[in-house]
């Protein structure tokens, strides 16, 4: 037993679950909760924003890129309010960050009398989307709430949670007895019968296919495995490129994937919702048959399939190699070969974007990481950027999340300090957050942004002028002088309008090892538009 405060005794829960980073925007309710922080500065790094939206986006992409959990803490209220896009796309890429937020105080919670920040109940509408969300109400629970938070943030499908602790609590003292975490609940294990049951499906199979999504992402070497002896391609969407390298000659992007579906006879999912090819595909091949393996029971709920495994990713794939029989079919290795020349092909048509991401794959390393965004050269990366390891290609998945991009790029390069990183967003999503290249330039976050300006919500213009016969509205954009306004930070900047300019321009900008964005002046009227790729089917 110690006698602490209640901000001390999260502190000290923070750093026996293993996070040493936390990202913040202090007000009054924190103030206990950020002198914690301030006295425990050696153990401790605290990486303050500008914008609570941005203190959220930089945990989730610090997690994103590592696996490891993080933490953020904003005000109650509005604050905790502004990061809800953030805790939204955590949802949605089941990624483990904890929200630490504060109350109005103990006594007034409930009683609606006006306090700053309150909320008529803060912990209700953070339990709609998060996975845990409860009270600290005195400095003696911390250790045992923080736990709970922490394994329900890790175990089973991983996503987002919150803690909150009343105004008065932060700075309160008292004895509290800390506890060891908790950790992680084991992984349910594959059912025997249905793992011999897919097996049986795919002995039988002439045309299997593999899909894997971000519930894949550390399962790399378990699939690659299992598509080897069963001679299967690899196909990816966004969230899971890199768990087989693009370069295997059984790794396809989805524009590959979409060559071979009709003549696909068993689709695998593998930590993925499959949306992509039994939704936007539809109708599906003649025949199919149709197995996920998912770590979540709720998941094989909304979609119905001949074979629903509930377990982790790499448990799955694992105890299916070790039933199914091993293949080596000529035939077979040619189509996906042919498939993936044919996906190369049609992206190679996708210009200009393609030629900037073509320059952005052949100047980073291969654990060089990109950070997609919803714009233009974003949307050819999600289909055509090769990836060549897991959690190198960071993105919101379907949150489609604008204003994503920047603010988590700056928790990646964070969490990556070593490693290149690269921020790809539009004119329309950066200035969400643009502001934030202040705290790059306060923290020397050495990320690289590439602001790509169209003057215009590109696919929102595009589509309207599609639509109604040419009439758009709310979708031009009048913008500010981005060199000038990086300038304005102390951030270095570049202004390209070639694809070879932007070569010299990214070399330098990743050599300068500073935060420096390159703006690519771009015309939407010139753009390859997305959904060809999107959905193959559309005319």
């Amino acid at each position: 037993m110690t006698r602490m405060t209640g901000g001390d005794a999260i502190v000290d829960s923070l750093l026996r679950h293993g996070i040493d980073t936390v990202f913040g925007l202090p007000g009054v309710q924190m103030y206990g909760l950020f002198d914690a922080f301030a006295r425990n500065a050696n153990r401790l790094k605290v990486i303050n924003a500008r914008h609570e939206q941005t203190t959220a986006y930089m945990a989730l992409g610090y997690t994103q890129s590592t696996g490891r959990p993080s933490a953020f803490t904003v005000v109650p209220g509005p604050g905790v309010m502004n990061t809800m896009g953030a805790l939204t796309t955590a949802w949605g890429v089941n990624t483990p960050i904890m929200c630490i937020t504060g109350q109005v105080p103990s006594a007034m919670i409930g009683r609606g009398r006006g306090q700053l920040h309150e909320m008529p109940d803060q912990l209700a509408t953070l339990k709609t989307l998060l996975k845990f969300a409860e009270r600290i109400e005195h400095p003696t629970e911390a250790p045992q709430v923080m736990a709970r938070a922490y394994q329900a943030m890790v175990s089973g499908r991983p996503g987002p949670v919150a803690v909150e602790m009343p105004w008065d609590m932060f700075p309160a003292t008292a004895d509290v007895t800390p506890i060891e975490p908790l950790g992680k609940l084991g992984n349910p294990v594959p059912d025997p019968d249905k793992i011999a049951a897919l097996a049986k499906l795919v002995d039988g199979a002439r045309a299997p296919m593999i899909w894997v999504g971000g519930g894949a992402v550390d399962a790399g070497p378990e699939i690659l495995a299992l598509a080897e002896k069963i001679g299967a391609p690899v196909v990816s969407y966004r969230m899971g490129k890199g768990v087989v390298d693009s370069r295997h000659p059984l790794s396809l992007n989805t524009v590959g994937g979409f060559e071979l579906w009709d003549k696909t006879d068993l689709l695998i999912g593998i930590g993925t919702r499959l949306d992509t090819p039994i939704g936007r595909w539809a109708p599906a091949p003649a025949g199919l048959k149709t197995a996920r393996v998912d770590i979540d029971p709720i998941e094989h709920r909304r979609l119905t399939v001949d074979v629903a495994i509930v377990a982790d990713a790499a448990d799955g794939a694992r105890a299916l190699t070790a039933l199914v029989k091993g293949r080596d079919d000529p035939a077979r290795r040619a189509a996906v070969a042919a498939a993936k020349a044919a996906a190369l092909a049609a992206i190679e048509k996708a210009d200009p974007q393609y030629s900037f991401m073509k320059v952005l794959r052949e100047v980073l390393p291969d654990d060089g990481i990109v950070v997609d965004e919803v714009t233009q050269l974003g949307y050819i990366i999600w289909y055509g950027y090769p990836v060549h390891q897991p959690r190198r290609l960071i993105s919101s998945g379907f949150s489609g999340t604008l204003g994503y991009g920047f603010p988590t790029a700056l928790g990646v390069k964070v969490a990556n300090p070593d490693r290149p990183v690269v921020s790809v967003t539009g004119d329309g999503g950066f200035l969400f957050g643009g502001s934030d290249l202040a705290t790059a330039k306060q923290f020397g976050i050495s990320l690289v942004t590439v602001v790509v300006n169209n003057a215009s919500y590109g696919n929102v213009l595009r589509d309207q002028q599609r639509l109604y016969e040419g009439r758009h509205s709310g979708a031009v954009l009048t913008n500010p002088d981005f060199q000038a306004y990086a300038r304005a930070f102390g951030v270095g900047a570049w202004r390209v309008e070639t694809a070879d300019a932007f070569r010299g321009a990214l070399k330098e900008a990743l050599a300068s090892d500073a935060p420096a964005m390159i703006e690519v002046v771009s015309d939407i009227t010139k753009d390859y538009p997305p959904y060809r790729f999107h959905n193959p089917r559309l005319p």
